[in-house]
């Protein structure tokens, strides 16, 4: 299964300048699965939070992992450019 989004924003916690980025969600399922609607309101949680992007990335892994409990599962997050550097990050269970 693979969800993406390119309305992803969170707030960089030394600046406080907004952060913008596509989320790519690909697992194999296991016993559950995730409801979108559910994951859009998660994902919209991190509008108002400080995060760097390695954190963020890794957050969500985690908490996607503990709740669905898939097979595999990776996130990539592709951030806008922002001082002239384009970052992506990636995390991988397992």
């Amino acid at each position: 299964m693979r969800c993406d989004t390119r309305e992803f924003t969170c707030i960089c916690p030394v600046t406080g300048q907004p952060d913008f980025a596509t989320v790519t969600i690909t697992y194999v399922p296991g016993p559950s699965i995730v409801e979108l609607k559910s994951l859009k309101q998660y994902l919209w949680s991190y509008r108002d939070e400080g995060a760097f992007h390695e954190d963020v990335t890794n957050r969500i892994l985690d908490d996607l992992r503990a709740a669905l409990d898939p097979r595999r599962m990776t996130v990539v997050t592709d951030w806008l450019v922002r001082g002239g550097i384009h970052t992506v990050v990636e995390a991988s269970h397992p």
